[in-house]
Order: structure tokens, then sequence, then C-alpha cells
């Protein structure tokens, strides 16, 4: 049986840690707006898990016309349903989606200015007027304004925690909240490839997640040596693709790299350097 939600205050006495299976997310908020806050993360991060598990057998097929019930599997649904013309299920969009729900619990905090939650690297943001955050992404960092646009940040490819149809080593995505960046990161981390290269290594999902929304999808379990020629073909697919989102609106921008070989899409990403800020208190 899963162990029900942990909650608990990191040893810098500032973010708050919590964990509900293969969720994890860490949250800070300014000083003023702290101890309420955190209340109501505990208070609604109770039920985040029941609720998926609710509706996970939808939520694990490809996207369909009628929407999920439940907020952050409605969430979850409104990500994926633009990019639909690739394989694409509302699982893509899970980390973001959550992050962006507890991130919803807080908004109307009294004193609040400035916040995050961080779900295994799938962030969102709330900033209020005059305020700003430095967040770490693939590549460097990047810097967001509370007059921006956009407030979310994702990352996705084959040699994290998630399970690519590509080869990217990673591509973060900037968007307009956690959800939307989670899902646009998924699918141009799966644009970012060489298919049918004996280079490749790739099973069928199920075979070694037997709980995959992926399915009989081939996965990317390996990648062997690459010429320059190649890495470039597979950026310039991944970069085409990331372009036509933002083109369209679905992102600010996005960065991909692949065996130290990178593009950026957008003018977000103007800071690169490995610094990266705390939450100002």
């Amino acid at each position: 049986m899963m162990a029900g939600p942990q909650v608990r205050m990191l040893s810098d006495g500032r973010r708050l840690h919590l964990n509900h299976g293969p969720i994890d997310l860490i949250i800070g908020v300014n000083t003023a707006a702290r101890a309420e806050a955190f209340v109501r993360v505990r208070s609604r991060f109770e039920s985040v898990l029941e609720e998926l598990v609710s509706e996970l057998e939808m939520l694990r097929k490809p996207v369909g016309d009628k929407p999920p019930i439940g907020t952050i599997a409605r969430e979850m649904w409104r990500a994926t349903t633009p990019l639909t013309e690739h394989f694409i299920t509302p699982m893509a969009a899970v980390a973001g989606a959550v992050a962006d729900e507890i991130l919803r619990s807080i908004s109307a905090v009294s004193g609040l200015n400035k916040a995050y939650v961080n779900n295994g690297g799938d962030i969102a943001f709330y900033l209020s007027a005059g305020q700003n955050v430095t967040s770490a992404m693939a590549g460097g960092k990047i810097e967001i304004h509370a007059n921006d646009p956009y407030r979310g940040i994702a990352t996705s490819g084959w040699r994290g925690r998630s399970h690519s149809l590509g080869i990217a080593d990673a591509v973060s995505v900037v968007a307009k909240n956690a959800a939307a960046a989670d899902a646009a990161a998924t699918m141009i981390a799966n644009a970012v490839d060489l298919p049918g290269h004996p280079a490749i290594q790739r099973r069928p999902a199920q075979e070694l997640f037997p709980d995959s929304d992926l399915g009989q999808q081939l996965i990317t379990t390996g990648v062997d040596h690459l010429n320059a020629e190649e890495i470039n073909a597979a950026l310039t697919r991944g970069a085409c693709y990331a372009r036509s989102l933002e083109q369209n609106g679905l992102i600010a921008g996005a960065y991909l790299s692949l065996n130290e070989n990178s593009r950026t899409i957008g003018e977000v990403f103007q800071i690169t350097t490995l610094n990266t800020e705390p939450l100002n208190a």
C-alpha cells in the first residue's frame, strides 16, 4: 500500500517539500505570505494523487474530444489538446498541471507577491507587479518578470526521468503555464530524432514500464555515436517543430540540446550562466 502524503519543511526554513507517490514538490513563498500559503498547500495536496488516479484510465489514452472531470486532469487535457497532430496523452502535462494547481491554491493569500512550485523540474511561478524570479533550466537560467506573459518552465528528454520518443538530452520550454510548457517540452523532445537510425536503441514503453501511457510506442533507451551532420539534422527537426509552436503562440521559447550541441528558439533565453538565484524573501 502506498504511503500517504509526506510534508516537511526543508532545512533552510523557507521551502516546503511535499511527496506522494510519483509527485515530488518543492515550494517557495515570500516571507509575508509563507505561513498561510503552506497551510493551504498542505490541504490541497492531500487529495491530488487520489484525484488523478480516479481518472487515470482516461488520462493514459490519446487525447480525445471529451475533457476529464477533475481540475488538474482538465488542465492536462487543455495543455495537450493543441498538440494532437502527433501521438500524445494528457499525461504529457501531468507534472506541470500539478504544479499549476498547487500554485493556484495559494494565489489569493494575503501578502503574496512571489512564489514557485517545482515539480521535479517543471515549475509554475506567481509574480505580483514589480517582481521577478530567476530559475534554472537546461543550458543555464532564465529571469522571468511580472510583466512577462509566461509563468511556466518545463524540461524533457530521454536522459532524465521522462520517457521520450526522441533523442534530445534535454529540452526546456517556457510557456504561459507549467502544464503547457510540460506538454510542449515532451513533444519537442520527441521531435529531436533520427527515425530508424541504427545508433539509437528503442524499446516498446510497456515492455519496460507496464503502466506507461505510451503503450507500444518505442521509447529511446540508448544513443551511440552520432556525427556532427546527424546531430545537426536531429536538432533541426526539433527546432522546426518548436518554432511552429512558438509561431502559433503555444510557447514563448525553447532550448534544445543534444551531445553538447544546442538550438534556441525565441528571445526569452538570454541568460546562459549556470548560477541560480534563490527566491527572494
